[in-house]
């Protein structure tokens, strides 16, 4: 069956110049899967803007209209890593509602990949490493809310730990969290999700995917999961300025195959979002980005 991509134009905004933080890659996605895919215009759907009773299903209400009003005290908006104005908050909101949409997708067709998202370090109380809202519980939370699902398994195979979402999402039996990440990184002080796999600086391919496709597949038929959440962070890279694993493009590939034919195979819905990387050559982070779609294409046509 084919899939939907969800973008927006306000996924990358303004932030100040030379900040760390690659805000152009989001564009660059877009513009990256048009050339790729022929079929891309016909895939994409545009999400509206999360409602503030959407966000506050995971967040405080005092973080959420601190945010919505962009009035964020000078204390948090380090924390969060940026400066919180007009636009980062419209921002934060169509991510979050691009996962939202995303998961609906998802239940209709087997797979759907928001072009944002994956801000796991959002935490209830506030943001977090650059997250201002955590798209992935909220959208948990609303799914599960309504009714549209019952068992939600989120993978996280970003190379930092989810902390976020184990937080928010934490003692919710509903909610399975599996976070494979390195060891030796931000957050410096880790959460409990449901699983935690820490790795060693250095893991490589060989190590990686077979720990990663003995683990998902267990959990697939542990959990019995009416949807997925797949945090396709490609910090691992062995290239990524942030990441300390060292995964190669052919790795990053062979992972998001294995995570797409796990749900395709058990007929599970599966929402890809899109989860860290970091470099100073935005063109090579895309491309990473994009191994997803290329999976994707092969297994949903």
């Amino acid at each position: 069956m084919s899939y939907k991509i969800v973008a927006h134009p306000d996924y990358s905004v303004s932030i100040p110049a030379g900040h760390r933080f690659p805000m152009p890659k989001y564009v660059r996605m877009s513009h990256r899967l048009r050339r790729d895919d022929p079929k891309f215009d016909a895939r994409l759907v545009t999400p509206r803007l999360a409602e503030r009773s959407w966000l506050v299903r995971a967040h405080a209400v005092e973080w959420v209209d601190a945010v919505l009003a962009a009035d964020v005290a000078p204390a948090d908006e380090r924390r969060l890593g940026f400066p919180v104005d007009a636009g980062l908050a419209t921002r934060a909101r169509a991510a979050t509602g691009g996962t939202v949409l995303a998961a609906r997708l998802a239940l209709e067709d087997g797979f759907a990949a928001n072009t944002a998202g994956g801000s796991h370090h959002a935490h209830h109380a506030g943001g977090a490493g650059f997250c201002v809202f955590n798209d992935v519980a909220v959208a948990a939370r609303l799914l599960l809310d309504e009714g549209a699902v019952h068992r939600v398994l989120v993978v996280d195979l970003d190379v930092h730990q989810g902390d976020g979402t184990a937080d928010i999402l934490a003692g919710d039996p509903n909610v399975t969290t599996f976070s494979l990440h390195c060891r030796a990184n931000y957050p410096a002080h880790k959460k409990q999700s449901s699983l935690d796999i820490a790795l060693d600086p250095g893991t490589g391919d060989a190590d990686y995917l077979a720990l990663a496709d003995r683990v998902v597949g267990s959990l697939m038929d542990r959990v019995r999961p009416d949807l997925v959440f797949y945090n396709a962070g490609v910090d691992p890279h062995v290239d990524d300025r942030l990441g300390r694993l060292a995964l190669t493009d052919d790795g990053l590939l062979a992972r998001e195959r294995m995570v797409l034919e796990h749900c395709r195979r058990r007929r599970v819905p599966l929402t890809g979002v899109m989860g860290g990387g970091y470099g100073q050559d935005v063109d090579q982070l895309v491309a990473r980005h994009a191994l997803l779609h290329v999976a994707a294409r092969d297994l949903f046509p």
